[in-house]
Order: C-alpha cells, then sequence, then structure tokens
C-alpha cells in the first residue's frame, strides 16, 4: 500500500508578487489525489489542476488494468494468444518496468498482477495457505515472459492468464507527466501527489523550498526527520496496516513476485529520487528485497537514496542521507 499519511509539506504564504499557493483534492485513480500550485490566482491556479486532472485521466485510460478498454486491458485479454500493438508512451513504460524488475533480480514485477489471491489481510486468515498453493500462485508470475517487440511496438504475454499491473510504477509515471505538463504550460512551482508518489518543481511563495516529513509507522505521531524536496520526488511504501501474523512472523501484504510469500521485517521504505516513477518501482522492490539487500542496491544507483523502516522500528538510511541533519 501508499503511504498516504505519513508524508506532509508545509506551505507558503502570499508574497509582494501576489502569488497564491492553490491546492485541490480528488479521488482519482481509486486513491487520494492531491495537486499543488503557485499561480498568481484562483482562476490560473484552477486552469493548471484542471490540466493535471485531464492529465491523469488521459494515462488511466491508457494504462489501468481495471478499465476493460485500455491497452493494457487488451495485452492481459488475449495473454498467450496474440500480440497486441499499443502506441509508444505504453510501450516505453513496459520497457521500463522491465528494466527495473532485471535491476531488483524480480523483487519488482509488473506481471505480479497475474497472482493468485491467496493471502488476505481483512482479519479472515485463520492459517497460512499451504506451500504447494503458495507456488502454485505465481506459476504464472515472470517478468520475462512479457515478450516485446520494438519495431512493431507490440507486447505479448506468453502464459495464458498472465495480466500486467502498472500500480507499482504507473501511480509515479503519472505523477512526472502531471509536473512536465504544468510546467510546459508556465506553471513554475508546485507539488502532485498522486497516493503517496509525491513529485515537486519550484519552491514556496516565500522562496523557501517544498518540504515533506517522514514519520517512523511504528510511532505514526512523530516525524523523525524533515527533507527539502527541490525538484525531486519521493514515494512510500508500507505495510504498516495491512498485515498477518503466523508463528510470531508478521507477513505484509506486499508479496515478493518471485516466491508468493509475503514480505518480511520491513515497514516502510521511501525511496527519494529525480523521477517519481522510479521511486515508486523501486520502494516496492526494495521492500521485498529487504534491508540489506534492498539498501546495497540503493548505494549502488547515482542520484537515488532511501530510507527503511523495520518491524522493530530501526530506522536505516542509504549512504547518502545523513538524518541527524533532518531532525
Amino acid at each position: 500500500m501508499k503511504l498516504k499519511f505519513c508524508l506532509f509539506w508545509f506551505l507558503g504564504t502570499l508574497t509582494a508578487f501576489s502569488q497564491i499557493t492553490h491546492k485541490k483534492k480528488y479521488f482519482l485513480l481509486g486513491s487520494p489525489f492531491e495537486i499543488t500550485v503557485v499561480a498568481k490566482d484562483t482562476i490560473e491556479g484552477d486552469f493548471y489542476t484542471n490540466l493535471a486532472v485531464n492529465e491523469v485521466k488521459r494515462i488511466e485510460n491508457l494504462i489501468s488494468d481495471w478499465i476493460s478498454t485500455t491497452q493494457i486491458s487488451q495485452v492481459n485479454q488475449n495473454a498467450g494468444i496474440v500480440p497486441i500493438k499499443v502506441n509508444n508512451e505504453v510501450f516505453e513504460l513496459v520497457e521500463r518496468a522491465i528494466k527495473i524488475s532485471k535491476l531488483t533480480d524480480g523483487a519488482f514485477d509488473i506481471s505480479y498482477a497475474s497472482m493468485d489471491k491467496i493471502w488476505k489481510f481483512d482479519g479472515s486468515m485463520k492459517e497460512m495457505p499451504s506451500p504447494e498453493a503458495i507456488k502454485k500462485s505465481v506459476e504464472r508470475i515472470g517478468y520475462e515472459k512479457i515478450i516485446l517487440d520494438a519495431k512493431n511496438k507490440t507486447i505479448f504475454l506468453k502464459d495464458a492468464g498472465m495480466k500486467l499491473g502498472l500500480g507499482g510504477i504507473g501511480q509515479g509515471y503519472i505523477a512526472d507527466k502531471v509536473k512536465k505538463v504544468l510546467q510546459a504550460k508556465g506553471c513554475t512551482a508546485g507539488i502532485v501527489n498522486v497516493s503517496g508518489d509525491i513529485n515537486t518543481w519550484g519552491s514556496q511563495t516565500d522562496g523557501k523550498p517544498w518540504t515533506v516529513g517522514v514519520v517512523n509507522p511504528v510511532n505514526k505521531n512523530k516525524v523523525f526527520a524533515t527533507f527539502p524536496l527541490i525538484d525531486s520526488a519521493v514515494e512510500t511504501s508500507g505495510s504498516y496496516e495491512k498485515y498477518v501474523t503466523f508463528n510470531n512472523i508478521r507477513y505484509s501484504h506486499i508479496i515478493d513476485p518471485r516466491t508468493g510469500y509475503p514480505a518480511t521485517g520491513v515497514v516502510s521504505v521511501s525511496v527519494f529520487a529525480k523521477q517519481t516513477e522510479i521511486a515508486d518501482a523501486l520502494a516496492t522492490g526494495v521492500f521485498v528485497m529487504g534491508v540489506e539487500v534492498g539498501l546495497d542496491l540503493i548505494n549502488q544507483l547515482k542520484g537515488i537514496e532511501c530510507i527503511i523502516v523495520d518491524d522493530k522500528g530501526k530506522i536505516f538510511t542509504s549512504k547518502g542521507i545523513d538524518i541527524k541533519k533532518y531532525e
């Protein structure tokens, strides 16, 4: 799940130039969506926020696997049958998703949507699924079985029953695209928040940078660090609300697509990057990989940092973050 309430920003006030901070909240993509822009007045602010909403809906109608007419849904409907031609935007997004799958050794995988839903996190589970059921649940998953044809711009899923779900990267992509559209139309500063996928540009009306606070999910009322976001993005994935416990082991609702077992040991991962898309995908991958392997990966990636909170409430950071500077 995305931690919708673990991130916040401090908004500036009016300046001598009569700029205003214009903020709107919507319910899009099945989740909260917030857009904050700096504008000269409410008319311009509404113009920018309407552009943002239109861009969200445009992309949703390309990549959602819940809408039967989207290009991704057509790919899913023809799994194991025929390749489906898609536009460049969809093709390149799937192509980048596969690169993240390779980078994370499959801990992030957009074919996770092929998984049998055998785990329940609504309190109804009384015992773990059998090892056989868990193994069977991920039989159709595998980014290696997503066949891309760059020349013809087609996507083919090798196995019948396979399904792509772009939720783990698509919301971040949407945040990036909204930012790009608004900048192109002259919006000099703002924040787009797609259910916890946050991207910023420019500065507040008082000239200060946008700021996000990160909380420890084990102690949700306490912000342990506040970070400036200067033309950059952050995304947090967490499981502090949705989990099950068997034999004193806490099983997250975020499931390892390679094994079918829920991730353990981590309750929150925040990834900082220039693009929300990469932060979105890596947050999920690192959550599944765990503290040691996840930090090792992030420490090898230029311009990307992360904060991990384990299930004991202990905080770990990548080598480029000094928590004490931001407490």
